[in-house]
């Protein structure tokens, strides 16, 4: 049996998730009549601290809604270079809504309130205006990193002060939570947008929850229609999340401790390069260019081995969740340090 750490998208729906979705009373989301749809949004709301919410098909289409509402076209988005926005959302800002993106260059993920406030354009008849700042929290591609708060704060306060809208991409909010113990209304409190994913280590099928002031969550109707509508009787999805919430989030405390196991395991392997900030949340990243291969060939030598790994780049990521246990992730530890091994002694084998 495979052993996926792929992503902790790949988590696939419980016996008792699949029960809650079953029984699920439904209604009509176009006119807000989907009582479990309209309890998950209430209670994501609440969650982070924000008046109310809106039920989407996924994360991506929540950081492009967010964007629409709080630009227009020629504006300029400023955003980690790592990030899910700039990388894989299909240049939605700039397709769809006519926004640029400056990315910051980052080593893990995380820009300094002081590299944002230099980014801030002064105002110019010939330049973009920057109007939104987005901060993903944990990371995803540059290893899970966890921002700190008190940076967040002096983001947004930076923001606020420019005139500018602050947002936060919470694909993995609550892993955040579960590695600091900070709620997560602390996290978004002055936030004017934040979402929670469901699909990912909370373990639904889809889905996720956009949020902010009543005024926002109007708008943000407004552009799910133009990109697609209503989902009709969405209860039987949005099921799912209320029961993630009521049984998962526990999980990501094990899934976070899950890659500090495998961190502790391979860190001193020969040729895996490590971030000083390595294995915060339930994301690990390691380069593996001292052991003479590409990170395509490292994954693919694991996954003969049953370990599913993901090659990004030059780096290779691995990711826990809920459908690996504590002995799925000791066995991935055990394949990644042998595979690092192996690869080492052909590396250092006399050439004949």
């Amino acid at each position: 049996m495979t052993i996926d750490l792929y992503s902790d998208t790949q988590t696939r729906p419980t016996p008792g998730m699949r029960e809650a979705m079953a029984r699920a009373v439904v209604g009509d989301e176009q006119s807000d009549s989907d009582p479990t749809t309209r309890a998950l949004c209430d209670r994501v709301a609440a969650l982070l601290g924000q008046e109310d919410g809106v039920f989407m098909p996924s994360g991506t289409m929540c950081n492009l809604v967010s964007i629409l509402v709080q630009t227009r076209a020629g504006d300029e988005i400023v955003v980690d270079d790592q990030s899910h926005i700039y990388n894989t959302e299909a240049a939605g800002s700039a397709a769809i809504g006519g926004v640029s993106v400056k990315a910051l260059p980052t080593p893990a993920g995380l820009y300094t309130p002081e590299a944002f406030a230099a980014a801030i354009r002064p105002p110019a008849r010939t330049a973009p205006r920057t109007a939104l700042v987005s901060i993903e929290q944990t990371t995803s591609f540059s290893g899970g990193s966890v921002w700190a708060l008190a940076d967040m704060r002096a983001i947004r306060d930076i923001a606020r002060a420019h005139g500018l809208k602050a947002h936060i991409d919470g694909a993995r909010l609550l892993n955040a939570v579960a590695a600091t113990g900070i709620a997560a209304k602390d996290y978004a409190q002055g936030f004017d947008s934040v979402w929670l994913d469901l699909s990912k280590g909370l373990g639904c099928p889809v889905g996720a929850v956009l949020c902010g002031s009543r005024d926002f969550v109007v708008e943000a109707w407004r552009w799910k229609y133009r990109l697609g509508g209503a989902m009709r009787q969405s209860g039987v999805i949005a099921a799912a999340g209320l029961y993630a919430l009521d049984h998962h989030v526990a999980q990501l405390s094990t899934d976070n401790a899950h890659i500090r196991l495998i961190h502790d395991a391979i860190a001193d392997a020969p040729g895996l390069s490590f971030d000083p900030s390595a294995g915060q949340s339930n994301i690990l990243c390691f380069g593996v260019s001292g052991l003479g291969v590409t990170a395509p060939a490292f994954a693919e030598a694991c996954l003969a081995h049953d370990v599913r790994i993901r090659a990004i780049g030059s780096q290779i990521r691995v990711t826990t969740h809920l459908d690996v246990d504590r002995a799925g992730a000791e066995r991935a530890a055990e394949v990644i340090r042998a595979t690092a091994e192996a690869f080492a002694e052909r590396r250092a084998a006399p050439v004949r």
